[in-house]
């Protein structure tokens, strides 16, 4: 198991964990991805989903009154510049807050190398039995949408898929967690019991997740990735962790309170991807910058396509 990157409390608790891919090929969800009925006698959602649900609305009436969860990508209040964006890509790509396989333990502190995909991203997204259709047809656009800009803003192929996805968003609710956990444990065979417990573990401050996996005998090269959305955040929030956990399991995994106008902030100002937090993505997936690449490595190669940008349109 590689590094460990980025938690994050309020604008959701986000892990990002690089592993030893496994050598059992990845099951194609179930399709299509329709609810079961309710079992006789069911009463609808239990009553702790009921209050993970009045408790995130809540909390997103509060943010969104504070002014914060903005969706505008920054503006004239919040300027940034080369020397911004490079500190900003060397804390977010190449640190980790948390050890690998230890929970939310501490990390060293020590910068790692780059980490990215190298081969398509194919997103795939499945829905826990508790979530109804609307809601389903609701988050599947707003995914579709984000994934093209994803893919625009890294020059990388990044596209929606409904089979054969090696990204896997699951939305479940907490109603749904034994079969989300079976279905994260069918992805990925070889997953330790360390990086199982965050899915199964997750208190109401873990807002959503992802766990990027990395190629056998590549550590710094993905190849798969699951990301789990609560599904009881109103859509303001759920918009907010599908931006977040996509950009985070293609490589910007780590966050920086310095990092501004950006999602991989801590202050929840921000609930979309930003232009600065798109550059870092075309930075990131630029082909000069390589897997395994140390921060001394990078700097230099940085530099230059910042300036290359300044002299025209990239």
């Amino acid at each position: 198991m590689t590094a460990g990157q980025g938690l994050r409390v309020l604008a959701g608790l986000v892990l990002a964990l690089a592993l030893s891919a496994c050598d059992m090929p990845v099951p194609d969800a179930p399709a299509p991805s329709a609810p079961r009925p309710p079992p006789q006698g069911d009463d609808g959602p239990s009553a702790r989903s009921k209050a993970l649900v009045a408790h995130y609305a809540r909390t997103e009436r509060d943010l969104k009154g504070r002014g914060l969860l903005r969706v505008d990508g920054g503006g004239p209040d919040t300027p940034f510049t080369d020397t911004d964006l490079m500190r900003n890509f060397e804390r977010i790509v190449f640190f980790d807050e948390y050890a690998p396989g230890a929970g939310f333990r501490s990390s060293s502190g020590r910068a790692g190398g780059l980490r990215k995909w190298t081969s398509p991203v194919r997103v795939g997204m499945e829905f826990g039995t508790s979530v109804p259709d609307e809601q389903r047809a609701a988050d599947r656009a707003t995914l579709d949408d984000y994934v093209k800009r994803l893919a625009e803003a890294a020059r990388h192929p990044v596209s929606m898929v409904r089979r054969g996805a090696n990204f896997h968003v699951l939305v479940m609710g907490e109603d749904d967690r034994a079969d989300g956990l079976a279905r994260v444990r069918a992805l990925a065979p070889d997953i330790d019991a360390a990086t199982l417990g965050v899915f199964r573990d997750m208190p109401r401050s873990i807002h959503c997740l992802v766990v990027a996996f990395s190629e056998r005998g590549n550590p710094y090269t993905y190849d798969l990735a699951i990301a789990w959305v609560r599904a009881e955040h109103p859509p303001l929030m759920r918009e907010s962790c599908f931006h977040e956990e996509l950009a985070q399991g293609l490589g910007l995994a780590n966050d920086s309170p310095r990092a501004r106008p950006s999602i991989f902030n801590d202050d929840d100002e921000f609930a979309w991807l930003t232009t600065h937090d798109e550059m870092l993505l075309r930075l990131l997936y630029h082909p000069d910058l390589t897997p395994g690449m140390t921060p001394d490595e990078a700097r230099p190669i940085l530099r230059r396509l910042l300036d290359e940008w300044q002299a025209g349109p990239v």
